[in-house]
């Protein structure tokens, strides 16, 4: 099996159109003509509830894991570090982008957060690990699952770049396009969280119950 179809096979893997496929079989509606009409965990979420949120997200990230794992069926990736770092760049974008613009949902995906985590969970499971750190951290603060993407991937560069100082060219070159892509994708979810338009997720209720008893 050579690198090529190993990349094909990982946009197939990355294609599956999880939430699609819950909404339609298990509810009856297409999860894209709902919510934000992304077609994501986060809008899964909003929309079916934390049950199928959550195992969209999971599914979402088990994708991005397998496709970057899969030079394990090439027996020389093994043995060469270098050359697998590059593999798996490679597989693991290939995802992403079936994710993305899945061939089986008409092209018209999530925005492959998700994905792009397992990726980086398959390539550097500590880096991974501070990401979620930022990403919870940040999703605590302010509960807006869109400006804690935006800040995790930024902190991915950061990590990749400056605190871990990964050597591989090509990491380094993907870890800045990766906070440049979802700050791209997310620029409706930007414009929102600026005119305070942008949803919040339902999380922490009490919490915030307990503040707003306080005020009064």
């Amino acid at each position: 099996m050579n690198e090529f179809l190993l990349i094909v096979v990982a946009y197939v893997i990355g294609s599956i159109p999880t939430s699609v496929w819950v909404s339609k079989y298990f509810f009856g509606i297409d999860i894209r003509d709902y919510g934000s009409g992304n077609a994501g965990a986060t809008n899964t979420y909003r929309v079916l509830g934390s049950r199928w949120g959550t195992f969209v997200m999971v599914a979402d990230v088990l994708k991005g894991v397998i496709a970057t794992s899969l030079y394990i069926l090439i027996p020389y990736y093994l043995q060469d570090e270098w050359h697998r770092t590059n593999l798996m760049v490679g597989l693991g974008l290939a995802s992403v982008l079936g994710h993305i613009f899945p061939v089986f949902a008409d092209f018209k995906g999530g925005k492959g957060v998700a994905t792009l985590f397992g990726m980086v969970i398959a390539i550097q499971p500590l880096v991974a690990i501070c990401c979620v750190g930022v990403f919870l951290l940040v999703l605590y603060l302010t509960r807006f699952v869109s400006l804690s993407s935006i800040l995790a991937s930024i902190a991915f560069a950061v990590f990749i770049l400056f605190i871990f100082n990964e050597k591989e060219t090509l990491y380094r070159v993907f870890a800045v396009a990766v906070a440049l892509m979802v700050i791209l994708t997310h620029q409706k979810n930007i414009n929102r969280i600026l005119n305070g338009t942008e949803s919040k997720v339902p999380i922490l209720k009490y919490r915030d119950r307990r503040r707003s008893r306080r005020k009064f």
